[in-house]
């Protein structure tokens, strides 16, 4: 029977962990908890209090280059990949309660997929869609960088669930105002722009040892004005296929939403190699007279 080790990383989010701990009651194992610099608000004491271990690290500003070190400190294989805003649904507990039943899943099996509803703030948009949140895996059999918006890559199946995961932030968890005008939105495409100025090893890793990028990060590298018109252009006609597919509706501004970031990682990364260009042959010039 496979145990569950319930990881989250976090930065200030106090409430929302409260939340995911009360409603994720009964769902693992073993709990880890990651703080994204220094914890102010009390959330060590949340989490020893429901028996789990805490780590402050420094301050990233996100969680994927914390997940290394979070997964190497589980106690199981299996991981269960939660935020702090999220929370599983009753057919998700109850599904999670028959798997740490069931026997061992074969080694052809890296993990699962579930629905990961949209959020207006105040209700979730969409019921079954979008379907492909991967928030349980085995540990030894995914590889990952701690890149950005990258998820773990499976070596084998990802099994698609038709169970819910709540995700309900304090804000919307879609739209323009988040990749427009959120500075978190901001920071993280400059941190992807940086990143991929260098090789995937040079960020925290795991399992991963190539230095080559994978294909959707290396079409970025080498084109990314092309890159964006392609995926601010084609993106939202699949993602709205998709969505008539599960939901019967269509839902533009949330269809557009991942093209319109993916466009704004390609215009970070362009300006930031233009700049790192002008200063290379900036620092050459001296030389050369």
């Amino acid at each position: 029977m496979p145990a569950l080790s319930l990881v989250v990383c976090l930065h200030n989010e106090r409430e929302e962990l409260q939340r995911l701990l009360q409603q994720s009651s009964g769902c693992y194992d073993d709990l880890v908890v990651i703080h994204d610099g220094p914890d102010t608000t009390g959330a060590r004491a949340v989490v020893e209090g429901a028996g789990g271990r805490f780590f402050e690290r420094p301050r990233e500003y996100q969680e994927e280059p914390h997940w290394p070190f979070a997964w190497g400190q589980a106690a199981h294989d299996w991981i269960l990949r939660l935020d702090a805003d999220e929370f599983p649904s009753g057919e998700m507990k109850a599904w999670l309660a028959r798997f740490r039943a069931w026997p061992e899943p074969g080694p052809e099996i890296s993990g699962y997929n579930c629905i990961w509803p949209f959020w207006n703030g105040r209700r979730a948009v969409s019921k079954r869609w979008p379907s492909g949140r991967f928030f349980l895996f085995h540990r030894r059999r995914v590889r990952f960088f701690g890149l950005t918006h990258q998820e773990p890559i499976a070596d084998g199946k990802r099994e698609p669930l038709e169970v819910v995961l709540h995700h309900q932030p304090k804000r919307k968890s879609y739209g323009f105002g988040n990749i427009l005008f959120r500075k978190q939105g901001r920071l993280w495409n400059e941190y992807i722009a940086r990143s991929l100025q260098g090789k995937p090893t040079d960020l925290c890793c795991w399992r991963w040892d190539s230095g080559a990028w994978p294909g959707f990060w290396e079409q970025i590298r080498q084109r990314p004005f092309r890159t964006a018109l392609a995926r601010f252009g084609m993106q939202p006609l699949r993602t709205m296929r998709d969505q008539w597919q599960r939901e019967r509706r269509i839902l533009p501004v949330a269809a557009i939403n991942g093209s319109l970031q993916q466009a704004m990682i390609c215009l970070a990364f362009w300006r930031l190699r233009r700049q790192c260009r002008r200063r290379a042959q900036a620092e050459r010039r001296p030389a050369n007279d």
